[in-house]
């Protein structure tokens, strides 16, 4: 693979075989994956073999080996030109995202019920493998409503208020949901668990602002130092995950069909503007609601935990974003407006200040970008920038380096636990062989990740939170 450093912080693959454009990867030498041993480059540059795709196969400086698609993945393909839409650029968790809820406490305020806090959110926050939510759904019509409505259903129905909405991606629910393209199987497992954590790197987090980078855009998003916030990263559970499961080996019995040869099978993908593929976007979409309205109910769960041991019910929304999914967008390419299907596959979007979905408030300072860090590390609120590359596209996180079973060999759950309470970090988790799955040491260092994304002009540092408590599966 002919991998070029063209800057600091931006790495080529040059076009070879089937690529139809460049691979280009944001990194510095530090963090640029071993070729031979890592085969997520390897997956950059299959994916720029795509039709379709436009500009360039991108990679985050998170990026590591996914399914299909690198996660830390950014692709974009132009509908009108037989571009493809490919399951495996969204990945199993539909919609995992972060929403930011910011509270009106200081850090001297909560900390003397730090613990009662954490206890209240241990039995309000329903999570763990195969675990049932906050809100056991009646039956199919209720789910329904979820798939169409999203965040905005949940609040319907008392969870949350209106002003959330505002503060959501796409409003709470992206257009375009088809729920009669979810399987019957998809359902079932969507029935009981909206509302719930889940497992693997999913969190919810008490966090502290350490420090402010740019204090304009903070007082708009209303953070200061040493304000409490929440940050609860999920998706959309066995739902997402059975409808990519569904819908990939749909694609992968029509790729054929439609003349299109790929290089590794679980890129399977067909034209977007397909019957196949309007099915997928359909389903995804309503995928990407469910996980909208389980972060909503989160969010209404930390506030009554909140209210139980501090008083007061004070979490405003700051933003709920997604970093798994594939969207419709206009985007200019060589000088004409054109409508791309960007796959996001841990990657963020991150919106440039006055693009026209952005809330009024937020219009100077961008779109709020939300980045969690490994457990017991910082976590960062990043801001959208003019002429920001890959689509306006950032990092999702610190991005893994261990595998789990690597992780879990290295360090126990109760030594873990020991070395995050020593630091100051309250934990409440179900599984000691998660918590060590999950250990700090298994995740690249977010603090370069970020800085690697600001450099390369993707996006710009807001505020840096560390944790004071985790709740985990």
């Amino acid at each position: 693979m002919d991998l070029i450093e063209e800057t600091a912080y931006r790495w080529r693959i040059q076009p070879s075989g089937a690529m139809r454009v460049p691979g280009i990867v944001f990194a510095t030498r530090a963090l640029i994956p071993e070729v031979a041993a890592e085969q997520s480059l390897e997956q950059v540059a299959n994916v720029a073999t795509l039709p379709g795709i436009v500009e360039a196969s991108y990679a985050m400086p998170d990026v590591h080996w996914g399914y299909g698609f690198p996660i830390g993945g950014v692709a974009a393909t132009d509908v009108a030109r037989g571009g493809v839409v490919s399951p495996g650029g969204v990945g199993f968790d539909i919609s995992c995202g972060v929403r930011l809820l910011v509270s009106g406490l200081d850090r001297a305020r909560v900390a003397p019920s730090l613990g009662a806090l954490m206890d209240a959110l241990d039995v309000a926050i329903p999570r763990g493998l195969g675990r049932g939510g906050v809100w056991r759904l009646p039956g199919e019509r209720e789910l329904i409503q979820v798939l169409l409505g999203g965040s905005r259903f949940a609040v319907e129905r008392g969870f949350g208020v209106e002003r959330d909405l505002a503060r959501c991606e796409d409003g709470g629910a992206l257009p375009g949901a088809d729920p009669a393209q979810v399987s019957d199987r998809a359902r079932e497992r969507g029935l009981a668990q909206v509302g719930s954590l889940g497992s693997g790197n999913h969190f919810l987090e008490v966090q502290v602002v350490e420090s402010v980078y740019d204090e304009r855009a903070a007082q708009a998003f209303g953070l200061s130092p040493e304000r409490v916030c929440v940050m609860i990263h999920c998706g959309s559970r066995g739902l997402g995950h059975q409808v990519c499961s569904d819908h990939v080996r749909a694609m992968q019995q029509a790729t054929g069909r439609y003349g299109i040869e790929v290089p590794d099978r679980q890129l399977a993908c067909v034209p977007a503007d397909s019957p196949e593929g309007r099915a997928y976007l359909g389903a995804m979409a309503a995928a990407a609601n469910y996980g909208r309205a389980n972060r909503q109910l989160l969010a209404e769960a930390a506030r009554d935990a909140f209210a139980k041991a501090l008083g007061t019910r004070e979490l405003d929304l700051l933003y709920d974003v997604s970093h798994n999914l594939a969207k419709l967008e206009p985007h200019e390419v060589d000088g004409e407006s054109r409508i791309l299907c960007v796959h996001r596959k841990g990657a963020t979007r991150a919106f440039p200040p006055h693009h026209p979905e952005l809330p009024p408030e937020f219009a100077a300072a961008g779109q709020p970008v939300l980045i969690p860090g490994s457990m017991g590390t910082a976590s960062y609120v990043l801001a959208g920038v003019e002429d920001g590359g890959a689509f306006h596209s950032t990092c999702h996180g610190a991005g893994r380096a261990m595998s789990r079973h690597a992780a879990a060999r290295r360090i126990r759950g109760s030594a873990l636990r020991a070395d995050l309470e020593r630091a100051g970090i309250s934990v409440r988790a179900r599984s000691e062989r998660e918590l060590a799955e999950e250990a700090p040491f298994a995740y690249k260092d977010v603090d370069e990740v970020v800085a690697v994304c600001e450099r390369a002009g993707l996006c710009r540092r807001v505020a840096r939170l560390r944790p004071l408590g985790v709740v985990k599966g």
